[in-house]
């Protein structure tokens, strides 16, 4: 049985995607798997939306997903898979909404995402993990 995977990395959490690492190995190791690695990075609407304003000092946003694309693929070095059954994707905008739309185009079986532990904040104003296990249509695994 082939399955695939998602796992969503935030690249600015080392932490996080260390969690993550033992967790995708052990799902990859089981049977044939493509894994699909993701990195959403924030667009200027996001920091937008509280106030803050970076365009004019922030690399245009082609050359920060080529930036991120680069990172990522040294992250997924980390996880020691086969290069074959790696594919990564960089995205601009709000992690929850690519991550589920990646999801759904890949037709992934499972998605693998590492979440902080609850906050105040979380509770009110939700998370990308749990908008993510809500609303997606295959079983999600979330590392803590």
């Amino acid at each position: 049985m082939s399955r695939t995977i998602l796992v969503p990395i935030d690249i600015s959490e080392m932490q996080l995607t260390t969690q993550v690492i033992p967790h995708v190995q052990e799902y990859a190791g089981r049977e044939v798997a493509m894994i699909h690695f993701l990195a959403v990075i924030p667009d200027h609407s996001y920091f937008a939306a509280y106030g803050l304003e970076y365009t004019t000092i922030a690399p245009e946003r082609s050359q920060r997903e080529a930036n991120a694309l680069e990172t990522l693929n040294e992250l997924v070095k980390q996880f020691k898979l086969p290069e074959g059954r790696v594919k990564t994707h960089v995205y601009s905008g709000a992690p929850k909404d690519h991550i589920l739309r990646v999801a759904d185009q890949i037709n992934a079986d499972l998605i693998i995402l590492a979440s902080h532990r609850p906050s105040m904040s979380t509770y009110l104003l939700g998370s990308n993990a749990a908008a993510v296990v809500r609303h997606a249509k295959c079983s999600v695994l979330v590392v803590r």
